[in-house]
Formats: C-alpha cells, structure tokens, sequence
C-alpha cells in the first residue's frame, strides 16, 4: 500500500499502479486513439479534396488537437480517471488524496501528454516514472494525480468494520443519492486506518466527515451516536442497498437460507393449505345383503340305521 497522507493524517489504501501495467494501459491508448485518427484523416483527405492547401492544414491541425489531445481529455473527465487501457489493465487515475479527478486534472496530464508521449515517443514520461517514487509521469506531478490499481486481491483488501448491532438498520430511510463518490472514499478510507490514528485526530475527523454527511443527506444523526459508528452505520446501508439492487429478484430469499449458520433450526415454510369444496351430502344407497343359503338338514329314518344310512342319509332297500 502506499504512503499518502491526507491534510487530517489518514493513510490512504491506496497502491500506485506500477511501470509495466501503465505502459500496457498507454500503448492501448495509443492503438485505439490512432486508428481513430487515421480513420479520420483518411475521411477527411476524401472530403477536403476540392479545399486549398491551407484549409486541409488548418483541417489536419483541428483533427489532430480533437482526436489525439481532447478525446483522452474528455474521456478520463467522463469516466473519472479511466481510459479504456486503464479500464483493461485494472488502473485508474485519483487526486493525490484519493478521490476522483475532474477537468482541470485531464486537461493538465492530456496537455503534458502531448510532450512526454507523442512527441517524444513516451522517453519523457519513462525516465520521470522511473526516478519518480511512485511512479508519476511529468503530467501526474503537474495536475497533482496518481494511477493506482483499482482491482487489488482480495487478501489485500481491508474490509469495513461493521457498526454497532443497535445501529443496524436504523439508516434505511436516508436519501444517499446527493453523496459523491469522493466523500465514500475518503469515508471508507477513514473507517479501514481509523484504529491506526491518534484518537484526537480521528475523532476531529470522523466529526467533520459526519457533518459533510449530513449536509448531503439533510437529515442529523441520532442523538447520542458517535460520529464514527454513524459513518459506519451509513456505510453499511449503502452496502445493503447496493447488494439487494446486485441480486436478482427473488434470489434474496434463497442466498439468505444459504447463509444460515449451520446450528441454527430450520426454519419451516408455513403449510399452504388447498381452497375448502363443499359439496352437497348425497344418500348413501342402501347395501344389499348377500342371501342366506341354509344347509338341508337330513334326518336318519327311525327305526335304527346302519353306518351306510348315517353317512349318506339313504337307506338300503328291504
């Protein structure tokens, strides 16, 4: 990490991006700008044919100043510091505190571009990124810039803290849409090095972030809360509004049982139960019952009978 400090003695995460990968984000820069370039000269060479020789100079120099000097100008001011090089290398260009740059920083680092870059075939910003400590070409040093890495491994990263439990929940109804990117950074960047500050000092500067917080926001924190777990406690809820906008709808419920902790009970779904039919009670028909078949019952003749007459009930002829 580097070694920036702010006027309120906060040491910035942040990781000056090294030679190898600028010069990778610039020579993407440069293959894209020039084929632009190009394509319009060659349309313009077709278009101005009929023109003077001083009208297709005075065409040439415009042409050049609008795509090699003020697209990356207006580019890095719309995107806040990343060109598509810087976009595919993983970098990005912040002011020397941090936070995002504006027009007056791409005007001064495009201008100075021009010298140590085009005309110099890039020998110019080599030797200065070499001798410099961070690796700052002439143009970073003039508009007060730094190139950091903004993808950095997740080992390297320094998580939040999280606010006190009973403050959970409590910032759901605040508007964070008028909060600028630059104060989030200099919020979290307070929050990550806050245990690393001399007591006085944080807590001066956790004050005067909370007061710029609330002049965003418009609505004071609750009595009684410390300026550092009230930025903690917005900090999370905007991490819990960004992470519910992130998941699909619907997905909320399944990630949420996914992420109940193994000893805790299972939480049982209530029973849906089927729309109530009644019908009508219908007679049950009668059941018939089967008919009772009755045995004969043979009756040996009187007069004594011998064996063959019992078995059979017949007797033998006299």
């Amino acid at each position: 990490m580097s070694g920036l400090v702010t006027g309120d003695a906060v040491v910035l995460g942040l990781q000056p991006a090294r030679l190898p990968s600028r010069a990778l984000a610039v020579l993407i820069d440069l293959v894209v700008v020039w084929a632009a370039y190009l394509l319009l000269t060659l349309g313009l060479a077709v278009a101005t044919a009929s023109l003077d020789e001083a009208a297709v100079m005075a065409v040439s120099i415009a042409s050049f100043l609008l795509v090699l000097v003020g697209a990356p100008i207006a580019v890095e001011t719309l995107t806040h510091g990343r060109s598509l090089g810087k976009l595919a290398c993983g970098l990005r260009v912040v002011r020397d505190d941090g936070g995002p740059i504006r027009f007056r920083h791409a005007l001064v680092r495009g201008a100075m571009a021009v010298v140590e870059i085009l005309m110099t075939f890039g020998v110019v910003a080599l030797v200065a990124s070499l001798v410099s400590e961070r690796g700052r070409r002439l143009g970073d040093v003039f508009a007060g810039t730094l190139v950091v890495r903004e993808r950095i491994p997740a080992a390297r990263v320094v998580a939040v803290p999280p606010p006190p439990p009973w403050l959970v929940g409590r910032f759901g109804g605040l508007d964070l849409s008028a909060v600028p990117e630059g104060l989030w950074l200099e919020i979290r960047q307070y929050l990550t090095r806050s245990r690393e500050l001399d007591p006085v000092v944080g807590r001066h500067l956790a004050e005067r972030l909370a007061d710029e917080l609330v002049a965003r926001t418009g609505t004071p924190p609750p009595a009684g809360v410390p300026a550092d777990a009230y930025l903690a406690g917005v900090v999370a809820e905007r991490q819990a509004r960004d992470a519910r906008r992130a998941l699909p709808r619907g997905a909320g419920a399944a990630s949420g049982a996914a992420a109940a902790p193994a000893g805790s009970p299972p939480v049982l779904a209530p029973p849906v139960l089927a729309p109530s039919v009644f019908a009508p009670p219908v007679a049950a028909a009668p059941v018939a019952s089967p008919p009772v078949v009755t045995q004969p019952v043979v009756t040996p003749p009187v007069g004594g009978a011998g064996p063959a007459a019992r078995s059979t009930g017949f007797a033998p002829p006299a």
